[in-house]
């Protein structure tokens, strides 16, 4: 899909979501594809607006919490039943059937800035490769650490450090190592102009303790901490309830949600959803249908959700 390619290109993330199965007389077909962008629009056709406010939903969970997600959307009350990788929703909407989607992230590569072209930054570079980060290699000023950067490593030897740190730490960079040792690092650290809070996230000397002394084998270790940050980081987001929860709001898994005022179901509360603004308060919809009916009689449903 050239719409995928060009994301790609962007390093913008996004979901596709595949229908695997769909039972009549559902509009989906097995087969069918769809882009769910970070914003919450959707690129493609996967049944209609009803599925795809559930679509859009937990396209977004998934991509909150990087890991692929099962839908399942069948008729019914409102509800929900969530199991390790899946979910299982009823709509309202539906008149029949139901559909089967999957639902996976499609993640840049993390960009981890590298300053210097020291050995150990080129070995650094090497082993990220092999790693699937998208390692950058800068000298001088030319670092510009953002805040959607899974690392910045200084590996210069005392050039430009301490600029390239602080850029780091007001960009928000989640892990900022520097090479150096112990007794430098501490002086150089100690230079910048931030507070005690901000230098303690600095990583100095970087790495694990391996007791590496080749370019390669401090690169290893340094990478090595990387990826165990990544993976604290991923542990800390909230895994979602248990194997049998009937909420009809996944807001604990993934971006916030809102509740559909006429039908009840849950939805995600983006502008990419069907809203309106009545008396100073936002409500968002599952389908043109929920949206008609709430403006015919705003009072009968305003304060439902």
């Amino acid at each position: 899909m050239a719409r995928a390619q060009e994301l790609t290109g962007r390093r913008e993330a996004f979901v596709r979501a595949t229908v695997v199965r769909a039972q009549h007389p559902t509009s989906a077909h097995a087969g069918d594809t769809a882009l769910v962008l970070a914003n919450g629009d959707i690129d493609g056709f996967l049944g209609g607006s009803c599925v795809e406010a559930s679509v859009r939903e937990y396209g977004l969970a998934a991509l909150s919490r990087q890991e692929p997600l099962l839908l399942r959307v069948v008729p019914g009350e409102p509800s929900r039943t969530l199991q390790e990788g899946a979910v299982e929703v009823a709509n309202p909407c539906l008149s029949g059937g139901a559909v089967e989607i999957f639902l996976e992230p499609q993640l840049p590569a993390p960009r981890v800035v590298v300053l210097g072209m020291t050995p150990v930054a080129q070995a650094l570079a090497a082993l990220g490769a092999v790693l699937d980060f998208d390692v950058e290699l800068a000298t001088g000023t030319a670092v510009v650490p953002r805040a959607g950067d899974a690392a910045l490593i200084v590996a210069s030897h005392g050039r430009d450090e301490e600029p390239a740190l602080e850029a780091a730490l007001r960009a928000g960079v989640p892990y900022i190592a520097l090479v150096a040792s112990r007794t430098r690092g501490a002086a150089v650290l100690a230079s910048l102009d931030a507070d005690d809070a901000a230098r303690a996230r600095v990583h100095s000397p970087a790495g694990l303790a391996l007791g590496g002394h080749t370019p390669a084998e401090i690169a290893l270790s340094i990478l090595a901490e990387l990826v165990a940050v990544r993976a604290a980081g991923r542990a800390a987001v909230p895994a979602g309830p248990g194997s049998a929860d009937t909420g009809p709001a996944p807001a604990d898994i993934g971006p916030a949600s809102a509740v559909d005022p006429v039908c009840g179901m849950s939805v995600a509360a983006v502008a990419a959803t069907l809203h309106t603004d009545y008396a100073g308060t936002v409500y968002y919809f599952c389908s043109p249908g929920c949206r008609a009916a709430f403006l015919a009689d705003p009072q009968r449903y305003a304060g439902a959700s």
